[in-house]
């Protein structure tokens, strides 16, 4: 495949993947709906066709965190449900509503702006309570006469009633069904007063995998639906990685013993060795922090950069006996090898989790998805 721009670096994002991802989850849960969350630019992956393709493989909803992600799916003829996941600043009500996207709610500010934006008309709305989280939602003891003037009002249709689990991708943390005993305490207080919501979710993707009994009728998965992990053993089977990352050689060298490369001089050959530039860095996203811990993989085996990561290139040691020439693939993610490189292997170098690996991937490097 030929490089999408002039510098050999581009991020391949299989479609087929993610349509995968969205039954397989679709299918584990047993709940007539699948929300499939692409905000942050579909954790890096690219919203508008991970979108389309998640709605291919069965999600019914998507999610997003700002008013402008859902306004750029609306944009490219995507009519699916849209949540906004958090409330917005008040004047942006206005712009929400003209994009039919679904607001979540949780203050009397933001429920007043949005009765004052839909004028005569009925707007279908998400209430989050916040059953332990302690981010946004609204807090319990002001369920009740939240509830009331929701119940009441002319303008706002309590179409969903949702929260988010705080630890929802640990298996067997109490918290998790002390937050599920919660929300089934404030559903039944909104029912109490007359609010029968459609939908009601609870889960992530955590908690898709490991908690069934706290599914109720949707549940919300982000990291799954990539195909990653939501932490270290937490995936279903079947579902598989959507993004890779290629590049091609641009120099290989032979360097000898005490031969020092890169910045810092941080790594010195201990035996003949050559040596692999690769034109990518951490202004892409390919993080310092690999320094003296990342790997790639190339002609099917995994290789150790070497040294320390640049801004614009990093080094792999090839090895003494290396076939390699300027050109080559190297993989630094994903990819055709039989032990490839993985955003959980990135996650563990860096001690961060595999959300970031993705989401932390440039603008630098283009997306070039397949199965469009």
């Amino acid at each position: 495949m030929n490089p999408p721009l002039h510098r050999p670096v581009w991020a391949e994002v299989d479609l087929d993947a993610i349509r995968n991802n969205a039954a397989v989850l679709k299918a584990h849960a047993r709940v007539e709906h699948l929300m499939a969350v692409v905000k942050a630019d579909g954790y890096g992956h690219g919203a508008v066709p991970v979108a389309r393709a998640a709605l291919e493989g069965g999600a019914t909803w998507l999610g997003v965190a700002l008013v402008e992600e859902g306004i750029a799916l609306r944009d490219a003829g995507i009519t699916a449900p849209v949540l906004v996941l958090s409330e917005p600043p008040a004047e942006a009500a206005a712009a929400l509503l003209a994009a039919e996207l679904t607001p979540t709610v949780y203050t009397h500010g933001f429920a007043a702006a949005l009765t004052a934006a839909a004028g005569d008309g009925v707007v279908d709305v998400h209430l989050k309570l916040d059953t332990g989280m302690r981010r946004v939602g609204l807090a319990e003891e002001f369920w009740e006469p939240a509830f009331a003037r929701l119940a009441a009002s002319p303008s706002l249709r309590v179409a969903g009633i949702w929260s988010h689990l705080a630890v929802g991708d640990e298996a067997g943390n109490a918290f998790n069904e002390l937050q599920g005993e919660r929300f089934a305490r404030g559903l039944a207080m909104a029912e109490a007063v007359g609010l029968r919501p459609d939908l009601r979710h609870l889960c992530n993707s955590g908690g898709t995998t490991l908690y069934p009994a706290l599914h109720h009728d949707m549940v919300r998965t982000g990291i799954a639906l990539y195909g990653l992990e939501a932490a270290p053993g937490v995936k279903l089977e079947g579902l598989r990685p959507a993004m890779s990352i290629r590049t091609r050689l641009s120099l290989v060298k032979r360097v000898q013993p005490g031969d020092t490369v890169s910045y810092g001089r941080r790594w010195t050959a201990t035996e003949p060795t050559v040596i692999g530039t690769v034109p990518a860095g951490y202004a892409d996203g390919i993080r310092r922090g690999l320094t003296g811990k990342g790997q790639a993989t190339h002609r099917g085996r995994r290789v150790p950069m070497a040294g320390t990561v640049c801004m614009d290139q990093l080094l792999v040691d090839l090895g003494p006996d290396a076939d390699a020439e300027a050109g080559d693939d190297v993989w630094l993610l994903g990819g055709p090898a039989e032990d490839p490189v993985t955003a959980e292997d990135w996650a563990a170098w860096l001690d961060t989790i595999t959300y970031e690996v993705t989401c932390g991937i440039g603008a630098r490097i283009p997306r070039v998805h397949l199965g469009e």
